[in-house]
C-alpha cells in the first residue's frame, strides 16, 4: 500500500485552469474524500492522480514514485466509476477477471484472486449470473470487485453510488466503509454529496473553483470551518448567516461577544424553541417540512431575516405560529469581512465568548 503526495499540482484545459496550486497529502491506508460544488475540480483531480488526466504542473507521488509521466496502467491504482462499466455478455466472474485476463495471469491466479474478492464482497453466489441479472447494487460490488482483484496500492471512487436510490446508498456506504476496515487500502473517493463524505472520510477535502479550502476531518469540518463557504457546505441543514449586526442584542443576552465579526453562523440544530420568557428572538413559522423525527421550519425572524431551525418531536409548530428562539453559545460560527472565520484565540475574545474555537 502507499499514500499520496500532490505538490502544487495543477491543470488546464487550453486557457482554463481548472486545478490551481493543490498541495495534499493522503497518508497510506486513509481514507479521503474529495467533496465540492458541480465544476469544482474534484473528479478532474481523481482523474489526474488515475493517470486518465495529464498533469499541466507541479508534482503527483503515489508511494516514493513521481507519477507525472507514468501510464495509468503501472500507477498500482484502480478506479470505480459513477457507471458500473461491466461487459453485458460476461458473467460477474468474468467480468471480476477480465483486466488480469488482460494482463495475462494464470488462470488459477485469476480463479483464486477473484474467489477471494466475491467472498469479500459477498458476490459468491452470484458469480455464473449476467450483469442484467443483478440489482444495481450488486452490479457496483461487481465493478468493485473488478477493482479489488489487481490489488492496487490506491482505491479511487468517482461517485460510485449517484446512482443508486437513497436507501441502496445507505446500505453500500455502509459496505464500502467495512471494505476499507478490511483491506486497509489507500481509498480516494469523490462525491458532491456532503453526507457522504461526513460518513466515510477520515479527512474531508473541500474544494471549490479548483482550489482546496480546508481540509480536515469530518468534526473539525463541521466544528471549526475556516470559512463561510465550508461552513456551509458542510451540514444539513445548511447553516445560517446573518449580519453580526442585526444578532448582536440576542447573541449579548446568550452572553457571546461579537466584537470585531461582520458574520455570524448559527446552525439549524443549534436554535432551541423555548417559551416565550426564555426566547431571545420571536419569529413567525413560514414553511414547517415534516422530516419523521421532527420538522425543519422557516422561521422569519423580524430584522434578520428567514432562519432555519430544527425542532425535534411530533408536534411541531405550524406555518403562522409564533416561535421563541434560544442560541446555544457554544456552537456560533463568527466570520470577518472577506468570510474567514474568527477563532477566539485570534480575537482575544472573552471566555464567555470562546465558543468559536474551543468547541
Amino acid at each position: 500500500m502507499s499514500g499520496l503526495k500532490l505538490s502544487n499540482l495543477s491543470k488546464c484545459f487550453g486557457k482554463a485552469e481548472v486545478i490551481r496550486g493543490v498541495d495534499l497529502e493522503i497518508e497510506d491506508g486513509e481514507f479521503v474524500v474529495f467533496v465540492g460544488p458541480s465544476g469544482c475540480g474534484k473528479s478532474t483531480l481523481l482523474r489526474m492522480i488515475s493517470g486518465l488526466e495529464d498533469i499541466t504542473g507541479g508534482d503527483l507521488w503515489i508511494g516514493d514514485r513521481r507519477m507525472n509521466e507514468v501510464q495509468a496502467a503501472r500507477r498500482g491504482v484502480a478506479m470505480v466509476f459513477q457507471s458500473y462499466a461491466l461487459y453485458p455478455h460476461l458473467t460477474v466472474k468474468q467480468n471480476m477477471g477480465f483486466g488480469l485476463k488482460v494482463r495475462k495471469e494464470k488462470p488459477a491466479e485469476i480463479a483464486r484472486r477473484v474467489e477471494d474478492a466475491a467472498r469479500t464482497l459477498q458476490l459468491g453466489s452470484l458469480l455464473d449470473r449476467y450483469p442484467r441479472e443483478l440489482s444495481g447494487g450488486q452490479r457496483q460490488r461487481v465493478a468493485i470487485g473488478r477493482a479489488i482483484v489487481g490489488h492496487p496500492d490506491v482505491f479511487l471512487f468517482d461517485e460510485p453510488l449517484s446512482n443508486l436510490d437513497a436507501e441502496l446508498r445507505v446500505h453500500m456506504r455502509a459496505e464500502i466503509a467495512a471494505l476499507h476496515k478490511r483491506l486497509r487500502n489507500t481509498m480516494v473517493y469523490v462525491t458532491h454529496d456532503q453526507i457522504e463524505a461526513m460518513t466515510l472520510a477520515d479527512r474531508i477535502v473541500v474544494l471549490r473553483d479548483g482550489r482546496i479550502e480546508q481540509v480536515g476531518s469530518p468534526r473539525q469540518l463541521y466544528s471549526r470551518p475556516d470559512n463561510i463557504f465550508v461552513a456551509q457546505f458542510i451540514g444539513s441543514p445548511k447553516m445560517n448567516i446573518c449580519a453580526a449586526s442585526d444578532l448582536a442584542g440576542p447573541l449579548s443576552r446568550a452572553g457571546v461577544d461579537t466584537s470585531g465579526a461582520v458574520q455570524v453562523g448559527l446552525r439549524p440544530e443549534h436554535l432551541r424553541l423555548v417559551p416565550e420568557q426564555q426566547g431571545l428572538m420571536t419569529g413567525q413559522v413560514v414553511i414547517s417540512e415534516y422530516t419523521g423525527s421532527g420538522s425543519l421550519l422557516h422561521v422569519e425572524v423580524a430584522g434578520v431575516g428567514t432562519m432555519l431551525v430544527l425542532s425535534e418531536g411530533q408536534e411541531g409548530p405550524r406555518p403562522d405560529d409564533t416561535v421563541y428562539l434560544a442560541i446555544d453559545p457554544g456552537n456560533v460560527h463568527m466570520f470577518d469581512a472577506d468570510g474567514l472565520a474568527r477563532r477566539a484565540e485570534d480575537a482575544g475574545v472573552s471566555a464567555s465568548g470562546a465558543m468559536v474555537a474551543e468547541r
